[in-house]
């Protein structure tokens, strides 16, 4: 909107409560571009008269979302816009390709510095967005968790290579096939990993919650190394609560495989836990109540119809 039409007003971000929600490298990045920018009132309201100008930003820490936000106010500016330290996420990738697709000029998308050359409008354009690679993720843990053997079709192992691999390492077999990836744990037990979350390609934190659910059950012990946000450990009490044992210590959490999981009633606390106690839930004995489950609607789509349709007897009571 900025790079567009010059000015634009815009609420400060809500989400999930994982942490603080800094929004200083948008602000100092689009500042880079000549914007001026004021908080007003839970606003932010953006000036860049006359348009913004391309120039070089080094972002201080990797951010998908400031990336994505500079990427874009530059394909407007004048001249050329160098990102410097910018996100990696495919992600990234596909934002960049839709843009060149609509007339945009990028290189270096996918690595860690990305050239835009500013145009003077973009056009209208077809693109398919990519599948959903947390929700791929996801539904594979839930897979190993139970000991099923299912496809997940429409995706790819490509988008996210290190939490494939570390599924793998835990027991989990995974094999590309046309329009998908085929995920299984048949007869086997799940194997002890220790993951530590980073920016892609590195484990995502978005699968860090859903992760720790599978390693309760395994065979041994585990730890997780959560570096990205500092308060994203809310669903370890309420895996406890199935019988989960596991020991917090700052960012690091200490997982004891358990031989079962009970059922209990559970409250989701965000969007990734929500879906930890869902896969938790799966494998626990008897029956899991998880409350709140709105957290769960805004990042997995009709979740109980998807897991049904493979055999779990799940099903929404209300909401």
């Amino acid at each position: 909107m900025l790079a567009r039409m010059h000015e634009a007003k815009i609420s400060l971000p809500g989400g999930c409560a994982i942490g603080t929600r800094p929004v200083d490298i948008f602000i100092d990045g689009l500042r880079a571009l000549g914007a001026e920018l004021e908080i007003e009132s839970g606003y932010i309201v953006a000036k860049a008269k006359g348009g913004l100008t391309g120039n070089r930003y080094r972002m201080p820490k990797v951010s998908v979302g400031a990336t994505h936000t500079l990427m874009m106010a530059a394909t407007l500016a004048k001249g050329e816009t160098v990102l410097e330290n910018a996100a990696r996420e495919p992600e990234i990738v596909d934002l960049a390709q839709c843009l060149t697709a609509m007339g945009a000029k990028i290189e270096g998308a996918g690595t860690s510095t990305i050239r835009i050359d500013g145009v003077r409008s973009l056009s209208g354009a077809r693109h398919r967005v990519l599948p959903d690679r947390i929700e791929t993720g996801t539904y594979a843990m839930a897979v190993a968790m139970t000991g099923g053997d299912v496809t997940l079709t429409g995706t790819s192992a490509e988008l996210l290579p290190t939490a494939m691999e570390t599924l793998a390492r835990a027991g989990a077999a995974l094999t590309p096939v046309e329009g998908g990836i085929r995920v299984c744990r048949n007869g086997g037990g799940i194997t002890p990993v220790d993951v530590t979350t980073d920016p892609y390609p590195g484990f995502p934190t978005d699968l860090q919650a859903q992760f720790m659910a599978l390693m309760t059950r395994a065979d041994g012990t585990a730890s997780i190394t959560e570096t990205i946000f500092e308060n994203r450990f809310m669903h370890v009490q309420e895996l406890a609560r199935l019988g989960a044992k596991i020991h917090l210590s700052g960012q690091v959490a200490r997982i004891e495989g358990v031989e079962r999981l009970k059922g209990a009633p559970v409250m989701a606390t965000d969007l990734r836990a929500s879906v930890s106690l869902v896969i938790a839930g799966l494998a626990a004995e008897g029956d899991t109540l998880v409350s709140r489950v709105y957290h769960l609607d805004r990042g997995f789509e009709r979740l109980e119809e998807k897991l049904g349709n493979c055999g779990a007897e799940i099903e929404r009571i209300s909401g």
